[in-house]
């Protein structure tokens, strides 16, 4: 069954020519295709030369925003003893323990982020088959096991996000919200462009970036210029 494209759509659509736009031009139109009425987020949707079924071509790394995402994001912690009440203080929305992973095991998934200390992994091995499809399953590489949890928390909250190439080697990620000035977007952008450059999986041959798509949560897909987003000197972009 084939989907129907609104008409909204259709002369969104309209406005985007195939090609590849400069980031700036890019995401000037991204910002105009926002027409829904809701706030819409900016998504970038980044598909590189890596096949992630080789452990050395899996790409799995975080990203901080540096004009942050514009969501609000619930932080749960799970940890033991003095530092449930660290978490708490340093503003975590859920901390707790045992009776934390019980309430996980149960379905109660009342956030959008879980962090926990190393000495309760074992435990939340168990959480694996419901958190894991969910993409909340804690992980070293995703800043999420650690000890530190006051900058931990800190920093997801001002606009750090986890994010992994999909089986196919896309990355998905929301960079922002479509009402952002273009110029927080192109800082957004460029972050999570160097952060993938940096994080280039060892494995990796040939040519590393294949294609960038940016658009609006219900906007039309708008291609970036590849060379010019990586030749973009952040001080441009600021």
């Amino acid at each position: 069954m084939v989907k129907k494209v609104s008409r909204r759509l259709q002369d969104l659509q309209k406005k985007v020519e195939e090609r590849p736009y400069d980031p700036l031009e890019a995401l000037n139109l991204l910002r105009e295709t926002a027409t829904a009425k809701f706030p819409e987020s900016a998504e970038a949707h980044i598909r590189l030369g890596i096949d992630p079924k080789y452990t050395d071509q899996q790409l799995r790394t975080t990203v901080a925003l540096p004009k942050g995402t514009g969501q609000s994001i619930r932080v749960a912690v799970i940890a033991r003893g003095e530092k449930v009440t660290e978490a708490t203080n340093a503003g975590a929305d859920l901390a707790g323990s045992e009776e934390l992973i019980n309430d996980i095991q149960k379905g109660e998934i009342n956030f959008d982020l879980l962090i926990a200390t190393p000495d309760m992994m074992p435990q939340i091995a168990k959480l694996g088959k419901l958190l894991g499809p969910r993409g909340l399953m804690p992980s070293p590489k995703g800043g999420t096991v650690t000890f530190d949890l006051p900058q931990a928390i800190a920093e997801f909250k001002a606009g750090k996000l986890e994010f992994r190439a999909d089986k196919t080697g896309i990355v998905h990620v929301l960079f922002g919200k479509a009402s952002f000035p273009t110029e927080d977007l192109l800082a957004n952008l460029k972050a999570l462009q160097e952060t993938i450059d940096r994080n280039r999986p060892s494995g990796a041959k040939g040519r590393y970036w294949r294609s960038v798509y940016v658009a609006a949560t219900m906007g039309p897909s708008i291609e970036v210029d590849i060379s010019a987003l990586r030749d973009l000197k952040l001080g441009d972009a600021a």
